[in-house]
């Protein structure tokens, strides 16, 4: 390994030609992403990257900020580059379980007056699927979405139904209104690969924000990839080499969030004063997935401790409990997230 933690060519597995055109491509690809991203969003570069990453990665996105920084603009607008078919399911306190996976009616033939059942399919059964405001809906309607991010299908009526693919759901949610929301259960908030904290934009990023948005010309968006391609690349994903100090790295990394310790690990002294709860092995595996995602949108075959690192924050902070401790002393747990960086070492 040499400094920075990059993999070298010896430590990675060797691509083969046609995956090493695909790595190719999908960095090409991400430079024409964002640049048609960009028409309609002004900054956020960030942002957009760690959506790009968990699009490949297959991962579900949670994003995280006050009203009006263009959340589901930046999700509908990717939705439309890569030609999705997308469904925007706006949460509200009456939302039932049907009306996001769908519902049986019964029909009866005209003919014959044979009367029988026919699933009518709910905004879930999209491509891309932007569950906005996730947190003004109770958690027994927010777990309808549950099946379908972890397995890809719904069950309704005792039968299952495939959602399809690429199937990934981009939730968001406002996180200063608290009145009539509910806070997203541990288990729901796990299903999310990363958090994304959207901030406010800088001076001139706003100042370009205001005169694009009181302009009368609007932006034509070109197509960049399909779904067929899409998948194609996704599949790339998996066959990215990951070395094993770099996964151990990964592990290292969400154990030590962990405040008890397990099977002989000492985690840091602040993690067992601030946190009740540390992240999972599904966070393990999500960096890791990261990791690989990033690296070959930046052009290499490998994935290496920086690819880690960069992604530790979005992936680890919503999976940790706070104690009563870090609350007073006003601790966050991105706070958390940065001392075990700090103090894990590869």
């Amino acid at each position: 390994m040499i400094d920075g933690g990059m993999t070298t060519a010896a430590e990675a597995a060797p691509a083969e030609p046609d995956d090493r055109a695909l790595v190719a491509d999908l960095s090409r690809a991400r430079a024409a992403l964002v640049a048609e991203v960009q028409k309609r969003i002004v900054g956020q570069r960030d942002v957009i990257d760690q959506l790009l990453v968990a699009l490949f990665a297959r991962g579900h996105c949670l994003f995280v900020g006050v009203p009006g920084l263009a959340k589901t603009l930046l999700i509908q607008t990717l939705a439309d580059v890569l030609s999705l078919e997308f469904s925007r399911i706006q949460f509200t306190p009456d939302l039932m379980p049907s009306d996001i996976t769908g519902t049986d009616v019964l029909e009866e033939d005209p003919v014959t007056r044979a009367r029988s059942f026919r699933f009518l399919r709910g905004p879930v059964f999209a491509n891309l699927v932007l569950a906005d405001e996730i947190n003004r809906t109770p958690p027994k309607t927010q777990a309808a979405l549950l099946q379908a991010m972890q397995e890809h299908r719904v069950t309704a009526g005792g039968r299952t139904h495939d959602v399809g693919r690429p199937f990934l759901v981009f939730a968001t949610q406002n996180p200063i209104e608290q009145e009539g929301t509910y806070p997203l259960p541990e288990a729901e908030l796990d299903r999310f690969m990363f958090q994304v904290d959207v901030g406010y934009p800088g001076v001139d990023d706003e100042v370009a924000i205001v005169q694009q948005q009181t302009s009368p010309l609007g932006s034509r968006l070109d197509k960049v990839l399909g779904p067929e391609r899409i998948l194609q690349l996704q599949g790339l994903v998996l066959r990215v080499p990951a070395a094993d100090h770099v996964v151990r790295y990964a592990v290292k990394l969400v154990r030590a969030t962990r405040p008890k310790g397990e099977a002989g690990d000492a985690p840091p002294a602040f993690v067992r004063d601030y946190v009740a709860w540390g992240a999972g092995p599904r966070a393990s595996k999500d960096l890791i997935l990261g990791a690989k995602a990033r690296a070959v949108l930046d052009g290499r075959f490998a994935a290496s401790i920086e690819d880690v690192r960069a992604l530790a924050r979005p992936t680890l902070a919503h999976r940790i409990v706070l104690g009563f401790r870090a609350e007073a002393e006003r601790i966050s747990a991105a706070d958390v997230v940065a001392r075990v960086l700090e103090s894990v070492q590869p």
